[in-house]
């Protein structure tokens, strides 16, 4: 990541505030979101696991994590977001389980001890954030990790974002021109649109690839999120019906998990194991 992209990434940040903690909850589709974390999260983390929690944000996960009975390490690139994350764990049950908070870049894990944590969360995307140094990135991540330990990951996904946000991505092209969207469907780079917020987006099978090639073992992968990107107003109304939401919820997560969805959330999940 260059400097002024790991810049702009911590202005981004320190400019959402508050705005990061209510992504999760701002609305029913974010919140099914929100679920297909929490229990992708649930299969690989144990009571008792030391947990590096990188791009932690203000707290959402940190507080599942916590409610596991992980002793984690809460990171970030973001001040603004890390100061957030203590207020809103400050005078919880859940602020036991938070043994450091620290500024951290994914791009800079070199001081971290070899084969230190039962396992690496990195959910919010911090991994495409890294750009060019992603490898490097995630090689760091399986390098902190105990034998067997394991990595669960969030990256942006780009067929999926492409087709959700294809309005968006029409006007971006009247902007920046079809030259530039070719590059972004090609490579996943939306600094070639020259947006506020940048980011890589993924492919599943890049990430297949990605983590082979840093030491790991794909454990399991999800979409977030499917179905649940349709109709705003159908969604609405499944929530509002508490039985129907529970197995519209339970269908959800399945249908996320299955090969053929995949790449058809906005965001892609990801375990891997260190071999």
């Amino acid at each position: 990541m260059a400097d002024r992209d790991r810049v702009q990434m911590r202005e981004f940040y320190d400019e959402l505030g508050e705005a990061e903690w209510e992504r999760l909850m701002g609305s029913p589709r974010a919140r099914v979101s929100y679920v297909v974390h929490q229990r992708f999260l649930d299969r690989f983390i144990n009571a008792g696991d030391q947990v590096l929690e990188v791009g932690a944000g203000p707290g959402r996960f940190t507080i599942e994590l916590a409610s596991m009975g992980a002793a984690i390490d809460v990171t970030d690139i973001s001040p603004v977001q890390l100061e957030l994350n203590r207020v809103h764990l400050g005078g919880t049950p859940s602020e036991a389980a938070v043994r450091s908070r620290a500024l951290m870049d994914i791009c800079d894990t070199a001081h971290l001890t070899s084969e230190s944590y039962d396992a690496v969360v990195a959910y919010g995307g911090p991994l495409s954030y890294a750009f060019e140094q992603t490898a490097d990135a995630l090689s760091g991540l399986v390098r902190i990790l105990k034998p067997q330990g394991v990595i669960v990951a969030s990256v942006m996904s780009l067929l999926g974002s492409w087709r959700y946000f294809l309005g968006a991505v029409v006007e971006d092209t009247k902007r920046a021109g079809e030259d530039a969207n070719d590059l972004v469907l090609s490579t996943g780079d939306l600094r070639h649109f020259g947006t506020e917020h940048i980011c890589k987006m993924f492919r599943s099978d890049e990430i297949t690839e990605l983590v082979a090639a840093c030491g790991g073992t794909l454990l399991a992968m999800s979409a977030s999120n499917w179905a649940s990107l349709a109709d705003p107003e159908v969604i609405a109304a499944l929530e509002g019906d508490p039985e129907r939401w529970s197995r519209f919820l339970d269908h959800e997560v399945r249908a996320c998990s299955q090969p053929g969805a995949l790449d058809g959330g906005t965001h892609l999940l990801f375990a891997a194991r260190r071999d």
